[in-house]
């Protein structure tokens, strides 16, 4: 049995009963972090996460969401300094999304900039349609040293996948990915200590199918089986990779939190 699952892109406040799925991934003891896609949800979410061990919030702001919401920008800066976590952000350009790309690229240029001042802002980044954009973006306006992103549910190529890793950023994984060949060869390349996993829950299949942990013990086994390994020493792997993402110390995960 799989322990000490990692879900670094969950929608909590999305679930049916927000406050207890925040009480079932501290029970469960599954590392999560909460995105948010508006501002507007970080103190109720930032509040619950703070009597836990294993669940941490991210403050954002959705890409899709940036036609009716760009104006809770400075909602968002006013609790920056707070959040060490940023997401949900980024881009998308898919056909529901493109005509606010451009107004998606100014805020995420201003969300980075923001992010690299304050330093030490780890961020999880949607990139639908819009890799190179997001890593040009990345390149430009977040300097390595300042903070880390992690590629939510990447959906790019290997040459994209391959420059993405060379900016140092991290790639979350969920179960709905594997189920593509072409995204199976994908993250077979990946670096090792770059991999984490994710549920997207409630947004995936697997989250209706696995109960409160959104297929992440799935997603685990499947990845193992892609790469070669024993699922049990990939999910320490997953575990290393983040305590290394966080900064924390390698410790007992029973004794204190990564976080």
């Amino acid at each position: 049995m799989i322990s000490g699952l990692v879900d670094f892109h969950c929608h909590l406040d999305l679930y049916p009963e927000h406050a207890t799925a925040f009480a079932e991934r501290e029970r469960e003891g599954v590392y999560t972090l909460a995105v948010t896609t508006t501002p507007k949800a970080w103190p109720r979410n930032r509040d619950l996460a703070a009597g836990t061990r294993y669940v941490r919030a991210a403050l954002g702001l959705h890409p899709q969401l940036v036609s009716n919401h760009s104006n809770e920008f400075p909602i968002w800066m006013k609790y920056l300094p707070e959040a060490r976590f940023i997401g949900e952000v980024g881009l998308d350009a898919g056909p529901h999304y493109y005509k606010s790309l451009n107004p998606q690229k100014e805020l995420f240029e201003q969300i980075l900039k923001a992010c690299a001042e304050q330093g030490n802002k780890i961020l999880s980044v949607h990139s639908v349609r819009a890799v190179d954009a997001v890593l040009d973006l990345v390149e430009s306006n977040f300097p390595p040293g300042r903070g880390s992103v992690v590629l939510h549910w990447f959906t790019g190529t290997l040459s994209q996948a391959k420059r993405a890793v060379e900016l140092g950023c991290y790639f979350s994984i969920n179960g709905e990915m594997l189920k593509k060949e072409y995204h199976r060869k994908l993250v077979a390349t990946l670096p090792s200590e770059r991999i984490l996993t994710e549920s997207d829950g409630p947004f995936t299949r697997l989250y209706y199918k696995s109960s409160h942990t959104g297929g992440l013990a799935e997603a685990v086994e499947t990845l193992a089986r892609i790469r070669n390994m024993d699922s049990l020493e990939l999910s320490k792997v997953i575990i290393s990779n983040l305590r290394c993402l966080v900064g924390e110390e390698l410790v007992p995960q029973q004794n204190r939190s990564i976080y």
